[in-house]
């Protein structure tokens, strides 16, 4: 766990320097042109990487090492905010740098957040992986919490000190895949950090070109679908993840467009509920340790509706924050819960293109929501809009709900056709005439001195007919002749 935590800093130093710039761009944007449509092309920019690159580099993150990519991704991060300070610093900036810049750094967290999982997975013990993965859990959120407001900060103080800081957080970030090898198997000497760092950015181009040459991407990419269709627990919680972003992504987007007239700290504590909600949610993880089960998903499930409700019912501030901060706990449990899975259950070489696969998926919805939450707010105002909400997630609970019963209730054999209770019944009924024997005396055969057993049942109509049993002599009054034997029965058809 000592290496995992010189990781872990690295990776609070990566994830915060990620949540500022994401501010920066935009704001840079809105500054040098005046422009909100250029503001939202830079942060277009930004999350448009997210669609379009997460199949190919999980096929990269499971080809290359990740102690390599890390530090080829990490100092491609640091240059290209460098180069946008470098700008600011001598009065020439301009517009297509800074989406050009803005694309790179989307392109590359993408990247990054694959191998720094990858990475975990090979320093961390088994039975330490709930909380390893809690504490990456945690640091997602309390970037939330700290990057945004900082670079903003930063922003507003001066425009060169933002991008100057944020640079220095992504080469600061360059400390953690130093400090280990690349399957976490020991420390490199200090004075050999800027040859590591030359290592890396050369092992980690030689290793990606050499792992997509003489290989079928396409292949690669489908490899990664089956290992993740071979896990249900993941297909569900792929399909839970994705209608829950949808629907919290969405109610914040409704609050945004309903909040025109409230005051600015109003909103900001509003929208950091979901960092705080992640932050305690991801701390009581390790305590909690939720199973990755089906209950563990039907319950965040209904957690939601109880939550959408709860913002419908006011749709007030409070009460939007109340439902964020609910949404943002429970979210945080599930998210622990669910790459636990991943890290513990799927195969070690295609663990980047299933989890690229699965964010994809839920990410996507993203991209929806704000479009949706927008145009409920025009079509119906903010309340309806919040109750529309809440009730089409309702309808969703309601419909699972109804699978799993049903589902259930199979599983246990209490539901079925007329057919197949009949074709049981019939069964067992046979079952039982075929077995059974009879307990009352032997009677005589007319015109023999022997005794014959009593009529067999019929036998079913897929089972072989019952074995004849010699009947055993008795004595009393009636005997058998013992040099006579039985005539033989005619065969049933």
């Amino acid at each position: 766990m000592r290496k995992f935590a010189r990781v872990w800093l690295g990776l609070t130093f990566s994830t915060v320097g990620s949540r500022a710039v994401s501010v920066a761009y935009p704001l840079l944007a809105l500054a040098l042109t005046g422009s909100p449509v250029q503001a939202g092309w830079t942060s277009f920019a930004l999350t448009f990487p997210v669609l379009i690159f997460y199949i190919p580099a999980g096929v990269l993150a499971d080809r290359v090492n990740p102690r390599s990519l890390m530090l080829l991704t990490e100092t491609l991060r640091g240059l290209a905010v460098f180069s946008v300070f470098l700008a600011l610093a001598l009065d020439w900036p301009s517009l297509p740098h800074l989406l050009v810049a803005a694309f790179l750094e989307g392109t590359l967290w993408v990247v990054y957040s694959l191998a720094e999982t990858a990475l975990i997975s090979s320093l961390v013990p088994r039975e330490q992986v709930s909380v390893a993965m809690a504490r990456s859990e945690t640091i997602s959120h309390v970037a939330v919490l700290a990057g945004r407001p900082l670079g903003g900060w930063l922003f507003g103080i001066m425009q060169v000190a933002s991008f100057a800081v944020n640079s220095a957080l992504f080469f600061l970030a360059l400390l953690s895949p130093l400090s280990v090898t690349g399957g976490g198997r020991g420390r490199r000497p200090r004075s050999h950090a800027i040859r590591e760092i030359a290592g890396g950015l050369v092992d980690g181009l030689v290793d990606g070109l050499r792992s997509l040459a003489g290989r079928h991407l396409l292949r690669e990419i489908a490899d990664g679908f089956s290992e993740l269709a071979r896990h249900p627990f993941l297909r569900k919680a792929m399909a839970l993840t994705m209608v829950t972003n949808l629907m919290i992504n969405a109610l914040i987007m409704i609050f945004i467009a309903g909040s025109a007239n409230l005051p600015s700290y109003e909103v900001g504590l509003v929208l950091a509920a979901g960092g705080m909600g992640g932050v305690a949610g991801s701390s009581l993880a390790p305590y909690l340790k939720l199973e990755p089960r089906n209950s563990t998903l039907f319950a965040q499930l209904w957690i939601w509706v109880l939550a959408l409700l709860i913002a419908a019912y006011g749709a007030e501030p409070i009460f939007f924050g109340l439902a964020i901060l609910l949404t943002g706990c429970t979210g945080a449990l599930s998210n622990v819960a669910i790459r636990t899975f991943e890290v513990d259950t799927v195969d070690k070489s295609r663990l980047g293109r299933v989890m690229s696969v699965h964010r994809l998926v839920t990410y996507s919805a993203v991209c929806v929501a704000a479009p949706l939450g927008g145009t409920l707010v025009a079509v119906a105002g903010v309340r309806m809009a919040a109750v529309i909400l809440a009730g089409l997630m309702f309808c969703v609970a309601l419909v699972v709900t109804l699978a799993a019963l049903l589902n259930l209730c199979a599983r246990l054999g209490i539901a079925g056709t007329a057919r197949e209770v009949r074709a049981t019944g019939a069964h067992a009924a046979t079952r039982v005439l075929t077995t059974w024997r009879p307990t009352e005396p032997l009677r005589p055969r007319d015109g023999q001195g022997g005794w014959a057993p009593s009529p067999s049942p019929p036998s079913g109509p897929d089972r072989p007919p019952p074995r004849r049993r010699r009947p055993e002599p008795r004595s009393g009054r009636h005997t058998a002749a013992p040099d006579r034997d039985l005539p033989p029965r005619p065969a049933q058809p």
